[in-house]
């Protein structure tokens, strides 16, 4: 059974900092790209925004909204993925989640597409306050 748990959510001051982690179990680990998302407030159900991706040898690939303020890595030896966040603003106010099971060697454009993943943790909340 895959399961991926997140942790490392909470409520900042803009400006500040966060650092997600996310332990994946049930498949072999560094086989796969593992991705980062997240659902904005009112955002219809399932409608997913692209943070990050990483295949299985470290490439990164990020969203335009995203790039120079967070960094996606991974631990191989803990089965655990990683998001820092730096410099966050109100508008990073979302659930976030990730994703695992993108077959390792992925296009970036697959690796920041919600609709490659199959298997979902259940989301840490980050709220960014003014």
């Amino acid at each position: 059974q895959v399961q991926l748990a997140e942790s490392g959510g909470g409520s900042v001051q803009s400006g500040g900092s966060l650092k997600l982690s996310c332990v994946v179990s049930g498949l072999p680990f560094g086989d796969y790209c593992l991705g980062w998302f997240r659902q904005l407030p009112g955002v219809v159900e399932r409608e997913l925004g692209a943070i990050a991706g990483i295949d299985s040898d470290g490439t990164t690939t990020y969203a335009d909204s995203v790039k120079g303020r967070f960094t996606i890595s991974r631990d191989n030896a803990k089965n655990t993925v990683y998001l820092q966040m730096d410099s966050l603003r109100p508008e990073d106010t979302a659930m976030y989640y990730c994703a695992a099971d993108l077959p390792r060697g992925s296009s970036s454009r697959d690796a920041l597409s919600p609709y490659k993943y199959n298997y979902w943790g259940q989301g840490t909340q980050v709220t960014v306050s003014s």
